[in-house]
């Protein structure tokens, strides 16, 4: 035991977001029971770079009487949970392949803007601008052709619900990516977000998200998972509001 500088997670700010999870190198922060906790005193290096991430400044830095940092031990924990290096540790993220066919029929790739700017039908009363199948981040694979040279939308689940005009206004011509921060999860999300970025030639991100603090999560996987891919994108993040109506709208690159 030695007196060092810490993490401490205040669990009254913390809503459970999981957006510092990934922002710990050592792995040492998990989600339990809806609540950021440090797993082991000798996992955390005190660096804080779990701070920064964090919505509602939730996490600081103490020094107090604690385990010493354990270099060993992170190494043997990250195997634990297959936890990879971060690409600015100088580690080249693997370029991803497409999965082979014949999985679940709901993930077969569909692209329909051929047959929509040709035809111009839809189905029901009013058009879909929906241009791509699967939309589930989870369930997107990294090279799928719909990327390439594309404007995504990087949605809240919660959006689509809430603001009526959806598909005009945010989803008119853009490849579309769904998931939830709060529910989903994140470390996965923004591996998957790195890989898009770096190996499409994506012409921009906007991203819709809830005015929940926790949806703001949306709004930091999308700037770490740019910074990590070394591209320079123009980023738009878009507030909604609970009764459907836009609060913010910001340029954020």
């Amino acid at each position: 035991m030695a007196v060092r500088k810490i993490v401490k997670i205040d669990e009254e700010k913390c809503n459970g977001c999981g957006i510092c999870v990934p922002a710990c190198a050592e792995g040492a922060i998990q989600i339990i029971d809806g609540k950021a906790r440090l797993l082991a005193e000798n996992l955390c290096d005190g660096l804080g770079a779990c701070l920064g991430p964090c919505p509602m400044n939730a996490i600081t830095i103490e020094e107090r009487e604690a385990e010493e940092f354990d270099e060993a031990a992170v190494e043997k924990h990250k195997k634990s949970i297959g936890r990879e290096p971060h690409k600015h540790e100088h580690h080249e993220t693997p370029k991803p392949v497409a999965p082979p066919a014949g999985g679940c029929p709901g993930s077969r790739l569909m692209s329909f803007r051929n047959e929509e700017e040709k035809a111009g039908t839809y189905q029901g009363e009013l058009p879909s601008a929906l241009r791509q199948w699967p939309v589930q981040l989870n369930l997107l694979p990294v090279t799928a052709p719909f990327f390439e040279g594309a404007d995504l939308l990087l949605a809240a689940d919660c959006v689509p619900l809430v603001y009526a005009d959806f598909h005009r206004k945010f989803l008119k011509g853009k490849t579309v990516a769904m998931g939830c921060p709060k529910l989903d999860n994140v470390e996965h999300y923004l591996e998957k977000l790195t890989a898009i970025i770096k190996h499409n030639n994506l012409k921009s991100i906007t991203v819709t998200h809830m005015e929940v603090p926790c949806c703001y999560g949306m709004v930091r996987l999308v700037q770490e998972a740019v910074k990590r891919s070394d591209k320079k994108i123009p980023v738009q993040r878009v507030k909604i509001g609970v009764r459907g109506e836009i609060l913010e709208t910001e340029l954020m690159v």
